[in-house]
């Protein structure tokens, strides 16, 4: 899964980060009555959000239940689960038994192989319920492992590819909400793939891999920085307007939450991360200038 897409907790509040874990136990718990103990191990924040905007945009009534966690015995754990939570939850699989079938691949991983054969029944009960999203998600994995063998240079058109599957994702129902679901859908697609590139460009240029931001024209390291920061504002800008033109009071204030600040979690550790090793190596160059 993608793994961008989350809250920022120390900007929310006790209530709102109380009600978002409960849809993402709602999410865990509904994995596995659909796909047994195999099912929880997919489990995925970026589809949580999903299920908190849908159930804000249609106003959703909550089955809420209480249980207790193996992971957190301690403590009687509350789960919200409803109609967009078995929606999402066949989303999560699709996504990740793509994801499966990438890695091995990629990595001729045999474990992943073996995930994909596990997930085969399930996979084939869910393109009976919603064969426009698998067709979506299986066109984009097409089109995209065609793009990325032949290295293509249109940071527009690559990341448009993963803005179109997700806009279908997105888009639960055909109904008056369809086009701005998809729109909003698009918008973070494209956001999620530069976000990807961008966390592991300096990995992907140490071994040769393809890279979609390799064939940006900058001039030097910081142009680089600069433009993607801006890249990545503009879709998460875009992501945000599209959502406030919803009429979604129910959970606005996590919706917001995480298109406006938990979305950069990931960019601001990298940046931490960056910041740490420059200062680790000018701290080893001023040693080595002492030495002679």
């Amino acid at each position: 899964m993608f793994g961008y897409i989350n809250i920022n907790g120390s900007e929310l509040s006790e209530e709102n980060k109380k009600a978002y874990q409960a849809y993402y136990c709602g999410l865990c718990r509904r994995l596995k009555a659909d796909c047994g103990t195999k099912g929880q191990m997919l489990l995925s924040y970026d589809l949580t959000f999903l299920i908190v905007l849908l159930t804000g945009l249609y106003e959703l009534p909550n089955e809420e239940t209480e249980f207790t966690c193996p992971l957190h015995p301690t403590k009687r754990r509350t789960a919200y689960i409803n109609e967009a939570t078995e929606y999402a939850a066949d989303m999560n699989l699709i996504l990740a038994y793509h994801n499966f079938i990438d890695d091995w691949k990629d990595e001729r991983s045999y474990a992943k192989k073996a995930l994909v054969k596990i997930l085969d029944k399930d996979y084939a009960r869910i393109m009976e319920k919603y064969p426009r999203q698998i067709a979506a998600v299986e066109r984009y994995m097409q089109q995209i492992e065609e793009l990325e063998k032949r290295r293509e240079s249109n940071l527009d058109l690559i990341s448009g590819l993963t803005g179109e599957m997700l806009g279908e994702v997105f888009c639960w129902k055909e109904d008056v909400w369809k086009d701005e679901l998809k729109t909003l859908g698009f918008y973070m697609g494209k956001f999620i793939y530069l976000m990807d590139a961008y966390e592991d460009f300096e990995k992907d240029k140490k071994k040769n891999a393809y890279n979609p931001l390799n064939y940006m024209e900058t001039d030097g390291n910081q142009d680089f920085e600069t433009i993607c920061k801006l890249l990545l504002t503009s879709m998460m800008s875009e992501c945000a307007k599209s959502f406030e033109r919803l009429p979604i009071l129910l959970h606005a204030d996590i919706l917001r939450n995480i298109l406006y600040s938990g979305v950069w979690s990931k960019y601001e550790y990298l940046q931490m991360k960056k910041k740490k090793l420059e200062e680790k190596q000018k701290k080893y160059h001023t040693v080595e200038m002492e030495k002679k």
